[in-house]
């Protein structure tokens, strides 16, 4: 079975799409694209210096581009799953045939500006958090008032937020764990992104999603998501949502991968799947960077396409018991597992406070009410996803 996947912000390299315009065609679309987009996509590709595409609202149009293009060269028909990393999604998201190309490189223009602009209301940033014991990690960041921006798999957790608290989290690091300061401009996956997240609800409210034509992995949770609609809700969401790129590797393995092409820029998720993925679940990977490596690519389509193996998700959704005001518990974050019976908030109405309580066990998928909203009885409250 074979995935491709599509990388996000930070994997962009000076003049990295340059060996692609020689390709017949390319340079139109790219023009085209470059309309749709509001910037000058050759320009970034090819000329531009690192501090230029590391601008966001530059960099996210220009990836999502070079996926797309890239992907016009491989035989795309035999491949079963696609995914991607923040942004990349909506270039995932096109090859899997929820969004035109065009709908695509629109919005991750928009989503780019409206970040940027977000990330100059007030200072924030990010840090990548390398080893340590995860819920100590976890519990570092909310004691700093940080997030959990991406869950990259493999030890890493990036946690995101005001500068003061990225300091106090350098200064008193978790044990056995390494700070590294990301140069972002801001806290990307977070609260702080609500105005972007906002801004491209307005525009992505006239795009028309269609039915997955292969399996679509989402950022969210990792699973597979079936609905046009759903899986552009999703991408809305995922500007101020954390990216579960774990999770994602982790549904990978479950559905038995044997091949990975990562589009370009490529090297980032190859390595990653690589450092997740051991032993007989290691499939083989091919990084597809300039044209020259489209043989490769091409030959590991023909070996490992085939079928996906059955994997249905399933769904469940938790109600409000009563009436009253919804006070969602702090360990019950999107992308947390969580058991039957557990606690995940109360309502607190006339008669008190009621427990509401996960009847499954699985994922949480999605809050469907905000803390401290006021709930009818039966509401629905929460989503729990898994699979069968």
């Amino acid at each position: 079975m074979l995935a491709v996947l599509s990388p996000g912000q930070g994997s962009q390299k000076p003049g990295f799409l340059a060996p692609w315009l020689d390709l017949d065609g390319v340079e139109a679309r790219l023009r085209w694209w470059s309309a749709l987009a509001g910037v000058d996509l050759i320009h970034l590709g090819t000329r531009a210096d690192a501090d230029e595409i590391k601008d966001t609202a530059r960099t996210q149009p220009l990836l999502v581009a070079a996926a797309l293009l890239a992907a016009e060269h491989l035989p795309m028909h035999d491949v079963a799953l696609v995914a991607g990393h923040s942004v990349g999604e909506l270039g995932a998201a096109a090859l899997a045939g929820v969004l035109p190309a065009e709908a695509a490189v629109t919005l991750a223009g928009v989503r780019g500006h409206e970040m940027a602009a977000a990330c100059a209301l007030e200072p924030t940033g990010m840090a990548a958090v390398l080893g340590g014991d995860p819920d100590e990690v976890l519990a570092a960041l909310q004691s700093h008032g940080l997030h959990p921006a991406n869950r990259n798999g493999a030890g890493q957790i990036v946690a995101a937020g005001a500068i003061d608290g990225l300091d106090k989290l350098a200064a008193e690091p978790p044990a056995r764990t390494r700070i590294i300061r990301l140069q972002v401009a801001g806290a990307f996956h977070t609260p702080y992104m609500a105005p972007a997240e906002a801004a491209l609800a307005a525009v992505a409210a006239g795009v028309t999603a269609s039915a997955p034509a292969r399996i679509l992995l989402s950022n969210l949770d990792g699973a597979p998501v079936g609905h046009g609609p759903e899986t552009l809700q999703r991408l809305v969401r995922q500007v101020t949502a954390p990216v579960r790129w774990d999770l994602c590797m982790r549904t990978l393995a479950d559905l038995g991968v044997t091949g990975v092409i990562e589009l370009p820029p490529a090297g980032t998720l190859a390595g990653l799947v690589k450092r997740e993925l051991k032993g007989e679940a290691a499939p083989e990977i091919v990084t597809l960077n300039t044209p020259a490596d489209l043989p490769a690519a091409r030959r590991l389509v023909a070996r490992h396409a085939g079928p996906a193996r059955p994997y249905t998700p399933w769904f469940r959704v938790v109600v409000s018991p009563a009436a009253g005001r919804l006070a969602r518990a702090a360990e019950a974050t999107v992308g947390a597992g969580v058991r039957a019976g557990q606690v995940l908030g109360h309502v607190t109405g006339a008669q008190g406070p009621v427990e509401v309580t996960a009847h499954d066990n699985g994922l949480l998928t999605e809050w469907l009410a905000h803390h401290d909203d006021p709930v009818a009885p039966g509401q629905p409250l929460v989503r729990i996803g898994g699979t069968h």
